[in-house]
């Protein structure tokens, strides 16, 4: 005898929820991953030049300090703050990658190159009002605004690469959840064997 099912798992939102979760997790994990990536590549390649290698990160957290400032509110910048921002951000963005890979179908990783090429895209666009606040709370110079910008488009296309690599692997070729595993943690749910 041939059961019918009359509930859908694809719709479910307790499946759709789970779905959801791991997204964002694989999403904080390649954020994290590949924040940590591009701050050692932009450290090393800072004294490679010969600047201090938390350079970025001073930069980063008088940013913040002075955005705090005209909201009236007074922090210290210096690098502890553009640690602290780069290791908030970078994370929140891979976990919100995560979910949009998820829940939007063109950003469904079928393909590596397909999570890495949207990755990349992903990080250079959501960047771009964020890096503007620099060279403008900083008063920057064209010059230095043009390396800001330069050295900023290189390490979020290696954010991009990194975080890409660790939620298309994550993800690849899984369904949204096993139905066994399902119906073992939700038995209300009448599943096949």
């Amino acid at each position: 005898m041939e059961k019918k099912h009359d509930h859908d798992l694809r719709t479910d939102p307790r499946v759709v929820t789970v779905a959801l979760a791991r997204g964002m997790g694989w999403g904080l994990i390649g954020g994290l991953v590949g924040t940590v990536v591009m701050d050692l590549v932009l450290m090393g390649a800072l004294s490679v030049v010969g600047l201090p290698a938390l350079t970025c990160f001073s930069i980063v957290g008088n940013t913040v300090a002075r955005f705090f400032s005209e909201l009236g509110i007074e922090t210290a910048g210096g690098v502890s703050a553009g640690v602290a921002a780069h290791y908030v951000v970078g994370p929140l963005f891979g976990a919100i990658y995560g979910a949009l890979v998820i829940r939007i179908a063109v950003f469904n990783v079928d393909t590596l190159q397909k999570a890495v090429l949207f990755a990349i895209l992903y990080a250079e666009i959501l960047s771009q009002p964020i890096l503007a606040t620099t060279p403008i709370l900083l008063n920057m110079t064209a010059l230095a605004t043009l390396k800001w910008y330069g050295g900023s488009f290189v390490m979020h296309l290696l954010w991009g690469v990194v975080a890409g690599i660790v939620v298309g692997c994550g993800l690849k070729n899984k369904k949204i959840i096993h139905p066994v595993s399902f119906a073992y943690l939700h038995p209300s749910i009448d599943i096949e064997a």
